[in-house]
This record gives structure tokens, sequence and C-alpha cells, in this order.
């Protein structure tokens, strides 16, 4: 079983969702656990269903648990965990909903989260099953085979530089260990694969002999797909699909792979010119994505006409500035006709706003990211961009409220969070609580030293004193 989208779930479990998602935002944590459990019945593959529901559950929680509670919250789950783990043999979507119901009181409570990564795993839900061991890891920061689990799960789900610097960290804490220096090992060969084939089927274009009932067709669309495939392999392709369409010249999809395929070889006139005759034909007319394709291959199209420079010309620097600047005015004004066809897209609305970010336009910007936060899959880098809004317009005070907000929503402390904190600190520093922002530039220091300056302004902090 694959994990889903928003795009991939009813109409009717979508707006659950919509009504969790609102009930979170409102503090309504027990209406909004239970929309979550509703919406994770019907869809236990739905990602940021489970995502929003670990959030509320978190929030309801408050944090960390006394002593007593931790005793009240595990003698209490202790029927549950027995019922799910019988449950896990026969019905392992059945566990699942079993470990929320243990959860919902007591979100760190490890028994849940062991049952949700074993249920998960007998799914195929890498995602979920990472969630739960990340909590897991922390619950329990030397277990063995806890990390090494937690490793394989980061792996497979496309971060594996992220999971090799865990595993790493965790050998030089714990000490050399024959069986965590062999997994290490195995990750590292792995992490391309891994990070390619997950990639793959999380797009929804992976597994193409089972979508595609053409076998011959298959094998060629797997090799229209690689990176590495060489030049005569594209152009071979390219015959294939043009004798095709000469019998098809209606069909969408062989117009779409010669348009990625002349694009593949930097071909990008002819890529548009296919593109452009899939937009015109009935099947093609009402298709968003390919107004995405389109907006994707003009943006190449400008970068190779900027790799095209001879860097030794006198006037490189600003032929380089004019074609970016004329590649962000064809995006802002290519997104502004798709937020003028789909004015209630949040996601649109979102990308809108980040254009106008770059484009300097921050007004403009903070309009659309303000609605767009309430996009749940867009909402806390909208508040991150709208936090670095106000710090542009000097507006410090708000900008700090809403990237402390942003940081209280996301509960992995990833790339995504040290951005936050980042962005927080440099803040605090305009402001000029120098001790404040250190320490943000701290919490970042703790995991990963490396992060932008964050080691030279820890660091010069340190010397200083």
């Amino acid at each position: 079983m694959a994990e889903k989208s928003i795009n991939e779930i009813s109409r009717d479990v979508r707006l659950w969702f919509q009504k969790g998602s609102d009930a979170l935002q409102r503090e309504n944590y027990d209406y909004a656990i239970d929309l979550f459990n509703q919406v994770l019945a019907r869809e236990p593959a739905f990602f940021d269903g489970r995502k929003a529901l670990r959030n509320a559950q978190f929030k309801k929680a408050g944090g960390g648990r006394s002593f007593f509670k931790k005793m009240l919250s595990s003698a209490g789950s202790s029927p549950l965990v027995a019922k799910g783990q019988m449950a896990l043999r026969k019905s392992p979507a059945e566990a699942l909903l079993i470990a929320e119901q243990i959860l919902n009181n007591d979100p760190q409570n490890s028994h849940g989260h062991r049952l949700v990564a074993e249920a998960a795993k007998a799914m195929e839900l890498p995602r979920t099953m990472s969630l739960s061991l990340d909590i897991l890891v922390r619950n329990s920061p030397k277990d063995k085979g806890l990390a090494i689990d937690f490793a394989n799960a980061l792996n497979e789900i496309g971060e594996g530089a992220r999971a090799e610097a865990f595993l790493a960290e965790f050998i030089s804490t714990a000490g050399y260990d024959n069986e965590l220096s062999q997994a290490l090992k195995d990750l590292s060969a792995r992490k391309t694969l891994g990070e390619k084939g997950y990639q793959s089927v999380a797009t929804g274009e992976g597994s193409y002999r089972d979508i595609l009932k053409d076998k011959e067709e298959a094998v060629s669309l797997e090799q229209s797909k690689r990176v590495e495939k060489n030049e005569d392999t594209t152009e071979k392709l390219i015959e294939e699909y043009e004798a095709r369409l000469k019998t098809e010249p209606n069909n969408l999809k062989v117009l779409r792979n010669l348009a990625e395929s002349y694009a593949q070889i930097k071909q990008f006139d002819q890529a548009l010119e296919c593109y452009g005759r899939a937009k015109a034909s009935e099947a093609g007319g009402s298709d968003p994505t390919l107004d995405k394709a389109i907006a994707q291959t003009r943006g190449r199209q400008f970068e190779h006409q900027i790799e095209q420079l001879d860097p030794a010309a006198p006037d490189y620097n600003e032929k380089v500035a004019a074609l970016k600047a004329e590649k962000l005015a064809f995006q802002v004004a290519d997104c502004q006709k798709q937020v003028e066809k789909f004015p209630t897209d949040l996601a649109i609305r979102f990308d809108m706003g980040v254009l106008y970010f770059q484009s300097g336009k921050i007004g403009e910007a903070i309009q659309e990211f303000q609605k767009a936060q309430n996009n749940p899959h867009k909402r806390l880098a909208s508040m991150s961009y709208l936090g670095q809004c106000y710090a542009k317009r000097k507006m410090y005070d708000l900008a700090a409220r809403a990237l402390q907000n942003a940081i209280k929503e996301k509960l992995i402390f990833d790339d995504e969070k040290k951005d936050f904190v980042y962005n927080l600190g440099t803040v605090l520093e305009s402001m000029g609580k120098k001790e404040e922002a250190i320490e943000q530039f701290k919490l970042i220091y703790e995991v990963d030293a490396a992060y932008k300056d964050v080691g030279a302004k820890v660091e010069k902090y340190y010397s200083g004193q």
C-alpha cells in the first residue's frame, strides 16, 4: 500500500480533514483528534492526516509528562497494547487504529509508537513508520536496534543523507560496534537507489509496469525517465514517439513523452511545441499539469541559456542578471494566470507568494502567504515566509511571532525546522536580542553544527566569553 497525498483521498474525507485542521487551528484539540481519527479510519495511508493527528495529540498533551502521568498512562494503555499486538497479526490497519487510541491519551507512549511502526511496516507505509521511529529513538536514545531501524526508514523515504548523519552520530556516541558499522556501510550503499526509488513511487511514477498495460511502452517510458540515459537512447525514443504520432496524432501520453524527451536533450523549442500541441488537444485543454510542465520547461530553457554564456566575457554578469530577471518575470506572469484560473487553489497562492517575495514585492507576497497558510500542506512554509516578509519591512515583533508559531507546530527537527529556527535567530539579532538569538542558533548547533553559518556564530559567541 502506497502512502497517499490529499489529492488521492475521497472528497468527503478531505472535508473531514479540513474541518480537523480548522479545529486544530482554533485549539479545539479534542474535536480535531476525533476528526483526524475518522479520516485515518477511512484512509490509513494518508500521511498528512497522520502528521496532523500527531500534532493535535502533542498540543493537547501540552509537552512533557510528569512521572505520575507517565505511570497512569502506561497502566491505562496495557490492555490496548495487547489488543493491538493481537490485531497486528491479522489486520495491521486495525492495529494502527488501536495504536492511535493509545497515543490520543499519551502521544509519547513507546508501546503505541512501536505498534504504529510495526503496523506501518506491514502495510508498507515508510513515512508513517519513520514518524513513530523518530519519537522512539528520542525516548530510547541508546537503543541500537531502534537507531538502525530509524536510519533505514529515513533512507527508504529518500532522506539518505539524514539517515547517514544520524547513524554516524549514534556510532560516535555509542562507540565502535560491528553491527552498527556494518549497518552504516549497508546504508551508504543503498542510499542513492533508495532515494530514487521512493521518490518515484511517492510522486506516482513508480511501478510503471503495473500501471501501464503495454509492456513495450513501459520499457520505453522507463528508459525515458533515467537520468543517466545517453543522447542516442533519447533520440531513438524520439523517433519512436514521432512514428507513433503519425498514426495517433492526438495521443496525449505520447505527446508528453516526446516533449519530455526533447527537453532531456535540451531541445526546448521542440519540447514546448509538443506541449503546445498537447494543450491544444481536447483531452489536454483542461489538464493543469500541462501548464506546470510548460512553465518548468521554459524555466529550464532559461537555465540552459545561462549555462551557454561565456564566463570570461566582459558582459557575463549583466547577461546572467538579465536572463534571471526575464525568467522571474515569466514565472510571475505564468503564476498570475494560474491564480486567475484557480483562485481558490491555495498551493498556487503559495507559489505566487514565493515569486512575489523573490521579486521584492513584499506587500503582495504577504497577502498571498496569509491566504496560503490556510492550506495545511503549505501552512508552516507560509508562516515562515510571512516571518521573512515582516522582517524585510522591519516589523520584527510580527516576524518573530510568525516564526515562533511555525516552530511550535513543527514537531520533527528536520531541515525545514532548522530554517525556521535560524530565521528566528536572525530576526532576534535584528531586534538587538543577542542572547535570545544565540539560544536559537545553539539549538541548531546541537544537532547540525555545519548548518549555514551557525557554527561560526556559536563558536564566536563562546570565544567572546
